[in-house]
């Protein structure tokens, strides 16, 4: 880890990362960040006693992508909206600025962004990697990890998801979680109906070893199944023009703008 030169966003000028961090297929692995962040133990309770994961359980998905995009793609103030609101949400929530919590959750982001990329389209180069963990900085300092507490390298960053996923303990909380958000009771038909691609994709991108603590059933027959929907994934994604793989960005935006409206007159 080195110093704070890397909370900062990516240049103007740098055209090609920034439609990088624009492009919505990172969205595909947003229940993989999660499941990863839950098993933390910690993680996994103030989830659980400090939210209505129950009656909403896509929430906190929707809210993480609004936060990433805001804090990544947005301007100052987006980022400032966003920021506010999860410093809020973390109020009444033990052990929620514990850095090294913070820190692994921002690292679940980076990790599965690059991971959804690798899988589905537009594998990261070495410089290209570089250059995104940078970018992903902000997100770390936005969670208030110092600013020398994010990784000047991807080796430095490597070397701590290795260290770190074997620490990871998956409890009754984060299986309660996962129940919620894979098999949703009231959310709309839509969302329902998307479901079952949804967890495949999810299931299948974890840590084996995780997938396993987790109590997940996976063997040849999912593992074929999830090839065969990385293919369909793959070929969908490819057919999409670039502008449409980057209009989730401002909708969410939009939507989290509108949240804090309410919210406003609310107070």
């Amino acid at each position: 880890m080195a110093g704070g030169g890397r909370a900062s966003r990516p240049p103007r000028g740098d055209r090609d990362l920034r439609r990088w961090l624009a492009d919505s297929t990172p969205v595909a692995a947003g229940g993989r960040a999660i499941l990863l962040q839950i098993a933390d133990p910690v993680v996994g309770a103030g989830v659980r006693r400090h939210s209505d994961f129950a009656r909403r359980p896509q929430q906190r998905l929707a809210h993480t992508l609004m936060f990433v995009s805001a804090v990544v793609n947005g301007t100052a103030a987006d980022a400032a909206v966003a920021t506010a609101f999860v410093n809020r949400a973390h109020r009444p929530v033990a052990g929620a600025d514990d850095v090294d919590r913070q820190r692994w959750v921002a690292a679940t982001l980076f990790d599965s962004a690059r991971s959804a990329h690798a899988r589905f389209g537009d594998p990261l180069s070495d410089d290209d990697a570089e250059r995104v963990l940078a970018a992903y900085a902000p997100i770390a300092t936005a969670l208030r990890v110092p600013s020398d507490g994010w990784f000047d390298s991807v080796a430095a960053f490597d070397a701590y998801w290795e260290r770190t996923l074997p620490t990871l303990h998956v409890t009754d909380d984060a299986r309660s979680i996962v129940r919620d958000l894979l098999h949703p009771r009231s959310a709309p038909l839509w969302v329902r109906a998307a479901m079952p691609l949804v967890r495949i994709v999810t299931v299948g991108m974890l840590p084996g070893a995780l997938r396993a603590q987790y109590g997940f059933a996976w063997g040849p027959r999912e593992q074929r199944r999830f090839r065969r929907t990385l293919r369909l994934v793959r070929g969908v994604r490819a057919l999409v023009p670039g502008w449409a793989l980057r209009l989730p960005g401002p909708l969410l935006l939009r939507a989290m703008h509108r949240t804090a409206a309410r919210y406003a007159r609310r107070t």
